[in-house]
Formats: structure tokens, sequence, C-alpha cells
């Protein structure tokens, strides 16, 4: 039979290591000593964590090669080596052997394909899934207490480097902290608009693509910048999936005011400043809530100029009705652009667009889509039929999987070789270094075209929710407030009475030029230009 073994260690340090090579060579040389055995590789993880499956790519490639018939038996270390999560131990071995794949723990003395193989093992299971929580909470414990004596975890961030539990200054970063502290609360700019300047006085963020008001504002809350330390923001509720969380009152942060003074990059009374501003211009979840759904478009519109968001603007006609408008909240604030007495760009000259309008744009490109609904069908078809195509090219997993399968067995031949004293150790050592080398980058490229495969896939079925949802429209009003709303993703205003229109249901979108005609509360509005954009 077909036989395959699975090691995994679940940190990077030497001992660890040396046991991660020890039961590499073990199992070569366990499954090569049976003559009824076919040696199927050994499958491995090194310094990943055995209580999600995940994360372990080994482990997942040796289930999938079992469960595609390339392996009948599959031996392991231990229950706690294969997995420390019941649930997934149970699941993972029934699975196999309704396919006819045990799995046999040497150390438990536990093969799946015995009667009691299942109790035992659930036994075991259980026994490991308990030992990982106590550990996990060990591990809290540690880390909560050397939060208390000032360590600091986390990466470095804009203005301080994190190096071996302190803190250090970086200088000329630390400028940026100061500028964006010095226009928020001084200048009393906005944070969309902080980031714009920023991006056009060509500074760059640290950790983050580009700067965005969601960034500004991680800058102004970090106590870390007035001399002060919070950990615990984030917690692991669950040691069986790892995964993080805010911490909103689950469990005691970790405060220590002066943490690191002579290092603070703003003083107390510009960071309490700061505080009052930010609670001053924060919306309730009530309020928040009550003027994101109180207009069809709230929060989708944007300016073309300044990158800042629109606001409505209402006017009460002599006629008594209303004239509701899209403005640039940067207008509003400052008026026209023009620099300040400060020697700042303030004000915005993208003007406004009518509710009206806007609404009868965005009909008209609906009703655009719609009527030419099967040309763009075929082009999006015809799309998906190139990506697939690329993909039936790029990802030729089971040749990769046979190049890692034979420098495997070369490794193991090596530690033969030099177990024979044919070869010398370090010569065994230089060959085992270069066949891991060689197997870690194709085990690379194996993940990578993996996960082009998948983001190609999602690009597949997001072609084929638009062709779903075209048809779906298909009939509909589509002047129809409600649909309008649905389907209306975004839009953004330029300058000379122009607009790009952004569907839900289309890939793409339009940039319309416009001109109206009549009074105020009464006018027509006539399309000069439709173009279609990305």
């Amino acid at each position: 039979m077909n036989v395959a073994a699975y090691a995994r260690v679940s940190t990077d340090d030497e001992d660890q290591a040396n046991s991660y090579a020890s039961q590499v060579s073990y199992f070569t040389e366990y499954i090569q000593s049976r003559e009824d055995w076919t040696f199927a590789g050994v499958y491995a993880d090194e310094g990943i964590s055995g209580t999600s499956t995940r994360k372990r790519d080994s482990f997942n490639r040796l289930i999938a090669d079992a469960e595609s018939g390339l392996i009948d038996l599959i031996i392991t270390k231990e229950v706690s080596r294969f997995a420390r999560n019941t649930v997934d131990t149970l699941s993972i071995t029934r699975a196999l052997k309704k396919r006819g794949v045990h799995v046999l723990f040497v150390n438990d003395n536990i093969n799946t394909g015995d009667n009691d193989g299942e109790l035992r093992l659930s036994i075991m299971a259980t026994i490991a899934q308990d030992e990982s929580r106590k550990t996990s909470e060990r591990v809290k414990w540690g880390q909560k207490r050397r939060m208390e004596q000032g360590v600091v975890f986390g990466r470095d961030m804009l203005g301080y480097a994190v190096r071996g539990g302190k803190l250090y200054l970086k200088e000329d970063e630390a400028e940026v902290v100061r500028l964006i502290f010095h226009k928020y609360a001084n200048e009393g700019k906005g944070t969309h608009v902080i980031a714009r300047e920023l991006r056009e006085a060509g500074i760059r963020p640290i950790r983050e693509k580009d700067w965005s008001n969601t960034v500004i504002l991680r800058v102004l809350k970090n106590e870390k910048y007035v001399g002060d330390l919070c950990q615990k923001k984030t917690i692991t509720p669950d040691f069986l999936d790892h995964a993080k969380k805010y911490n909103h009152g689950e469990e005691d942060m970790v405060y220590i005011r002066d943490h690191h003074p002579d290092i603070a990059i703003i003083d107390r009374d510009l960071w309490g400043r700061t505080q009052e501003e930010l609670a001053r211009r924060a919306l309730s979840q009530e309020q928040k809530s009550k003027y994101s759904n109180r207009y069809w478009c709230s929060g989708k519109l944007v300016c073309g100029l300044c990158g800042g968001r629109l606001v409505s603007h209402t006017k009460h006609l002599k006629n008594g009705t209303l004239y509701k408008t899209w403005n640039c909240l940067e207008t509003i604030r400052s008026g026209r652009a023009k620099i300040d007495g400060f020697g700042n760009r303030v004000g915005c000259d993208c003007g406004s667009i009518a509710d009206k309008t806007l609404k009868a744009l965005v009909s008209f490109s609906i009703e655009q889509v719609l009527c030419n609904s099967e040309n763009i069908k075929s082009q999006l078809l015809r799309d998906i039929a190139e990506i697939s195509d690329i993909r039936k090219k790029q990802l030729d997993e089971k040749a990769l999987q046979s190049e890692i399968a034979r420098l495997q067995k070369k490794k193991a031949r090596v530690i033969d070789l030099a177990v024979d004293s044919v070869i010398s150790n370090a010569d065994a050592k230089i060959q085992n270094e270069m066949y891991s080398e060689q197997i870690y980058d194709l085990q690379r490229r194996l993940a990578d075209a993996r996960q082009a495969d998948a983001t190609q896939e999602n690009e597949i079925q997001r072609y084929r929710r638009y062709i779903e949802r075209m048809d779906s429209l298909l009939g509909l009003d589509v002047t129809d407030e409600a649909l309008i709303k649905e389907v209306f993703r975004q839009g953004v205003l330029h300058p000379n009475r122009c607009v790009d229109i952004y569907l839900s249901f289309v890939p793409f979108g339009f940039r319309i030029c416009y001109e109206t005609s009549g009074r105020m509360d009464l006018f027509t509005v006539k399309v000069l230009s439709f173009d279609m954009i990305d």
C-alpha cells in the first residue's frame, strides 16, 4: 500500500527544528523499511499550530492526496501532531476511513482501522485539545504580566519602531505625526482633507498603501504618541481558530500612563484637545444610522477634485417646494479653492449637482445597461472563457506535486547514504539543504498558483452574478427610487457638469456630461455624452 507520513512542529526555535528534522528522518526510514509499503512521501508543516487545519498547507495537501486515492495509510507520531482540535481530528479521520484510508498514530498505538480506534482516538484528541487550552491560558497569562511590566507587543508604526519589547523613536516619521495632529486640532481640518494633503505633499504612509480618513483616525487615536501605552486592544477568544477580534470589554486592557514620556511625539495638551475634538465631531451610532439611511445615495458620493464626500443641502423655494443638491463638504466649509493665511490650500471648486439630476442620470445609466444587456453579457461570457483558459494553462498542480515528491525521495536517499557512510554528514547536510530549498520554492509556487486560481474563480463567479442580476432587472421600472437606491454603487462628481456613475451589477462605470434647462424647481436634464470607464 502507498504510505505517507505527517510531521509538524509548532514553533521555529532550534529545539523544535531538530524535532522537525528527526520526525522527517524517522518516518522516511520507518516506511521504507517495510517491504509491503510503498513510500509516498513525508508531508510536513514547520512552525504552525495544530489547533486549526486552515493554515497547514502540507496537511491539507496530504488529505487531498489521500482523498484522491494516492495514499492508503497515513502515519504520524501522535494525536497532538495530527491535530489538537477534537472536532477536526474525528471529522477528518472519519472522512478518510470512508475512502478506505486509515491513520496510524505510532506513539499512541492507535490505528483508525481497528474496531476501537475511534473511541481511543476521541479520548486522546480530547486530551490534546485540553492541553492546547491550558497552554493558551498560560501564554495569555504570561503575556499580560509582561504587558503590565511595560513590555511592548506589536509591530512598527508611524513614528516608532518596536524592537525587543521596546519603542524607539523615528524622528523623520514623528514629524508627520505632529503635522497630522496640528492639522486636525489646530487648523480644524477633517481626516479626508488631511489624507489628501499628505498625498499631494508626496508623503507616503508606512504600513498602508495610501492615506485615508481611517488611517488618519488611527493616528489621532493612538495613545502611544502622547507617551502612554494601551495593550490588549484585540483579543483571541477562541484558542482553536486563533481569530482576533476587537476587545469591547470582554477582557481588561493594560493601560500605562507615561510609559515612554522621554520619546512622546506630542504633548498632553495637544492630545487632550484632539480627543475632545474627535468626540465633538463624532456622531452617535443612532445618528450615523439615521443619516446614512436618510437619502437614497447617502455615503456613496465623492468629490472628483479633493476626494471629500458630498453632503445634502436643501433649499426652500418661494413656491413652497424643496430643491435638494449634493455639495462638496470642503466647499461648504471653506468656499472656493484658495490659499488661507497660513499658506494652506483650502476650499474646492467642484460645484454641486441637483438630487433630481443625479437620480435622472443614474436611471439613464441603468436603462442603457439593460438596453444593451445582451452585448454586455456576451462580453462577460467571453471574459469568463478567457479567464478559464488562463486557469487551465497556469496551474499544473499534479506536476508540481510530483516534483515535490521526487525531491522528498532524494532527501530521504541522502539520509540513507549518510547512515551507510557513503557520503559525509557535511555533504549530506549541503544536499539536504539544497533539496529543502527546492521543495520550499515548489511549495511556494504551488501556493501562489492556487491563490491565483482562487482569485480567478472568484472573478468568474462575480461576472456570473452580474449576468444573473442583469436578467433579474429586465422589465423593471428604472425610475423607481427603491431600485435606483439598490443598484447605485458610487458617484464621483467632476467640475463642468460631469459625473461618474457606478452600478452594482456591471464591472465598469459611466462618465456622463449633461446640461439642464428650465426653472430651478422644474427643469429637464439632457445627456451630452455617455462614455464607459473602468
